[in-house]
């Protein structure tokens, strides 16, 4: 009796265990999330301070500001390279002054906003309502501000007029505008086509809605609200602030002085 009894459980062992290695393994239990990492200052300057002095080089620029924003608030504000390649002097992220370029767009459009808000733009009327001149319709519509704004005025994107080598020759708005419509090469509020000329239009809007010439407009509705005292559209360069402006160079490395 023990002897089968014995080849009883053998056999029972040898039918269980193939049955136990089809059962699906044990899944394992997820491991925790790990919370995500902070961004110190620390941390980001670090980086920085690798990264740019490679990226001027390679870039042949000679000097630039990197303000980094965490929730609110500058986590980090330094200044890489030099505003002077002959003096050597070094780029102050508070004071040295660089040209806006495209990033007046981002003033423009908050100018043209705060007048909206005011009730004295309709984003979706004819620009020609606040105009003393005419952009002719296109396919029978006409451009808007909304248009303007989204880059979708169908106007053809050129230069023409918009780099000027002296500050003193620098055109008024209303004599650049005026003198010359870029062709119309998309119907309005159809294709996105970034265009220089439309958000120049905005500016003229603004400072004729407003009343103030537009450099004013945004010196004290934007820049003095925001405490920016470094900061100006003006051309040419106010006296207290031209000695803070950096050079403008085609090539750092080449010293061939630019805009």
């Amino acid at each position: 009796m023990q002897t089968f009894l014995k080849r009883l459980v053998l056999a029972a062992a040898l039918i269980a265990a193939p049955l136990m290695a089809q059962q699906p393994a044990a899944v394992p239990a997820p491991a925790a999330a790990s919370a995500p990492a902070t961004l110190t200052a620390t941390d980001a300057e670090a980086w920085l301070d690798g990264y740019m002095p490679y990226a001027l080089k390679r870039g042949g620029v000679a000097g630039a500001v990197v303000v980094v924003v965490k929730d609110g608030q500058v986590l980090v504000e330094k200044g890489y390279g030099v505003s002077d390649t002959k003096t050597g002097a070094p780029v102050d992220p508070k004071k040295t002054l660089f040209r806006p370029g495209s990033v007046s767009k981002l003033f423009t459009w908050t100018a043209v906003m705060q007048q909206v808000e005011a009730g004295k733009i309709d984003l979706d009327a004819d620009v020609n309502k606040y105009l003393d001149f005419k952009i002719p319709p296109r396919d029978g519509k006409p451009v808007t501000m909304r248009n303007i704004m989204t880059h979708t005025t169908g106007f053809e994107e050129t230069s023409k007029g918009l780099i000027v080598l002296e500050p003193k020759n620098l055109p008024t708005l209303e004599h650049e505008l005026k003198k010359w419509v870029p062709t119309r090469v998309f119907a309005p509020g159809t294709t996105p086509a970034y265009s220089n000329y439309g958000a120049a239009l905005a500016g003229y809007i603004v400072q004729r809605v407003s009343g103030e010439d537009f450099d004013a407009y945004v010196e004290n509705h934007i820049f003095k609200p925001l405490g920016m005292a470094n900061a100006t559209f003006r051309q040419p360069l106010p006296a207290s602030l031209a000695p803070q402006m950096s050079k403008g160079y085609n090539s750092a490395d080449g010293c061939r002085p630019g805009l």
